[in-house]
């Protein structure tokens, strides 16, 4: 049977970080199912999930973390969590003026409503005409099935004038 494992790693970036995680999975008969990885401010940070069969899972999650590139934890997680709900989807874009705070605002009327941050790529760019810092984030959201998206919009809305960013919401389809 087969289990998955969630693996997160960080280390000081490198060539060959992939190639060596994605050997010694390989080696343990696991097989890459998804990723996101990114090189941060001189490190190489990423979280991956990995199928692999029972009587290999000790042995790779020993392996993971004798690995002298990088800290790697690995996790048994489930393919879907147990008793989930039927859940939309959402996509968050969001952009403004960069300053300290955006996303501690932004994700707490996401949690007030009891809304799931599934994936969150932030980045932040030199605006052409102002050489202002401007912050970008996009995510991806999960909502249970009678979260109101205009409600939701609502809310994001209030605060987004606070922030002097834009915020604007787009249903996705179903998980």
């Amino acid at each position: 049977m087969q289990q998955y494992l969630v693996i997160t790693i960080i280390g000081d970036d490198r060539p060959g970080i992939v190639e060596k995680l994605s050997a010694l999975v390989c080696a343990h008969g696991g097989n890459w199912l998804e990723c996101s990885m990114a090189h941060l401010a001189g490190k190489f940070a990423g979280i991956l999930r990995v199928a692999a069969e029972d009587n290999q899972v000790l042995a790779l999650q020993a392996a993971l973390g004798g690995l002298a590139e990088v800290k790697a934890v690995a996790e048994l997680a489930g393919s879907r969590p147990a008793g989930s709900v039927e859940l939309r989807r959402c996509r968050l874009l969001l952009v403004g003026q960069d300053r300290p705070g955006i996303v501690k605002e932004v994700a707490h009327v996401l949690a007030s409503r009891g809304v799931n941050v599934e994936t969150l790529e932030s980045w932040t760019d030199v605006a052409a005409m102002a050489a202002t810092p401007l912050f970008h984030a996009e995510a991806v959201l999960a909502l249970a099935a009678g979260t109101d998206l205009a409600e939701l919009q609502n809310d994001l809305e209030r605060i987004a004038d606070d922030l002097m960013v834009d915020i604007s919401l787009a249903a996705e389809n179903t998980v």
